[in-house]
């Protein structure tokens, strides 16, 4: 939104959909845009009551009293308005349940933004299939800036990808010394003020496992190719490494505004998206080896995406379960990989019915599927594990 007020005469915002939790803020939003349509997930007529009222409300206090958007409620109200045709879908939901959106962009022929990283990441072959060629912009920090430095080469004389990580608030602890972290301290990360799935991954590095399969699947290279970095100050945001030894990075300081805003206008660049670094100071960028006995969730995405099929949605669904249970004493935050590799390894025999290949052919049922599978049996193994530690 930020973006959208500083550029007026560029977008023009045809709908907004969010989860509902904060209906006068929405509402505040779509009048203030003027967009036809306003989507909320909860379809409690409650919600759609103090929606529709809020609407009203912030009409007037705006002095337009006549303007009327289209309400949708429900868990297909986002894909609803994700297909409506617009030139570009900023999709930044959380979680699997962005992939109905994300295919229903694609399908519309709209331009995707994508924040929604997991969308791409459990749909795999899925949404490759139903974008067409540079149909789809990436949003995350570090995918924008591989975006950025690869046009300073062909794909072919590129070596490898490298993807930086802060190493979140726990950077050089042992596993041992990770055992007792809180919840508090999981969500204390040092750059970035994020929501609480995608702070604690970034804590665990779930979510640089994420971001490795993304990088993959968006820019088709080798897992092999792909490697993680720990550089705390998170101004580099990533890197690409050319075959003759370049090494072309972008940096900024820590800020989604340009990103969004390249995913809002790719490939043209906006003006004054946000402040450069000031090469008047002093400063210092550090880089680090990633220590993967304390963190193996990236070792453990590597494989599952090298599993392919249904494998990162299983990885995804147990997380997203697991970060859950450590947020309401149900686990501790080790506890959360250990978790989801037991669920991995669980779906890998034949009970677990996973599905492998880079290049099989899935629906969207059986994606969904393998998602439910896997946070069922995430559910049981952290009932279990409490009822062990009781």
């Amino acid at each position: 939104m930020d973006v959208v007020r500083a550029h007026p005469d560029r977008f023009t915002v045809r709908a907004l959909a969010a989860g509902g939790g904060d209906v006068e803020l929405l509402a505040r939003q779509a009048v203030e845009l003027g967009v036809e349509q306003v989507a909320v997930a909860r379809d409690d007529a409650a919600t759609v009551a103090r929606l529709t009222e809020a609407l009203a409300g912030a009409a007037r206090e705006a002095g337009r009293t006549a303007y009327r958007p289209e309400v949708l409620a429900g868990p297909e109200a986002a894909t609803t308005v994700a297909g409506n045709g617009a030139d570009v879908v900023l999709n930044g939901i959380t979680g699997s349940i962005g992939l109905r959106p994300t295919l229903a962009a694609l399908a519309a022929g709209s331009t995707l933004a994508l924040a929604n990283k997991e969308s791409l990441i459990v749909g795999g072959p899925l949404v490759k299939a139903a974008a067409g060629p540079d149909q789809i912009v990436p949003v995350d920090s570090e995918h924008s800036a591989i975006a950025q430095s690869l046009r300073s080469g062909r794909r072919e004389e590129v070596r490898r990808l490298v993807v930086t990580a802060s190493g979140g608030p726990f950077r050089g602890r042992s596993r041992e010394e990770l055992r007792g972290v809180t919840p508090a301290q999981a969500l204390a990360h040092p750059t970035w003020d994020m929501g609480l799935v995608v702070t604690t991954n970034s804590a665990t590095l779930v979510n640089k496992g994420l971001e490795v399969i993304e990088a993959h699947l968006l820019f088709d290279v080798p897992f092999d190719d792909i490697e993680v970095v720990v550089h705390p100050q998170s101004v580099v945001h990533s890197m690409v490494e050319f075959r003759d030894g370049s090494t072309i990075l972008q940096a900024s300081p820590p800020t989604m505004h340009i990103p969004i805003a390249l995913g809002l206008s790719w490939p043209e660049r906006l003006a004054d998206v946000a402040a450069p670094c000031d090469w008047t100071q002093a400063s210092t960028w550090e880089f680090f080896p990633l220590d993967h006995e304390a963190f193996p969730a990236v070792r453990l995405a590597v494989q599952v995406g090298r599993e392919g099929g249904t494998f990162p949605a299983v990885y995804n669904a147990a997380n997203e379960v697991c970060v859950s249970a450590f947020h309401a004493g149900q686990l501790p935050f080790t506890g959360i990989v250990d978790t989801v590799a037991s669920v991995v390894e669980e779906h890998a025999g034949e009970a677990g019915n996973g599905i492998r290949g880079s290049s099989v052919e899935l629906d969207v049922d059986q994606v969904l599927a393998a998602d439910a599978w896997a946070r069922t049996v995430a559910t049981d193994l952290v009932a279990a594990s409490t009822e062990e530690r009781v």
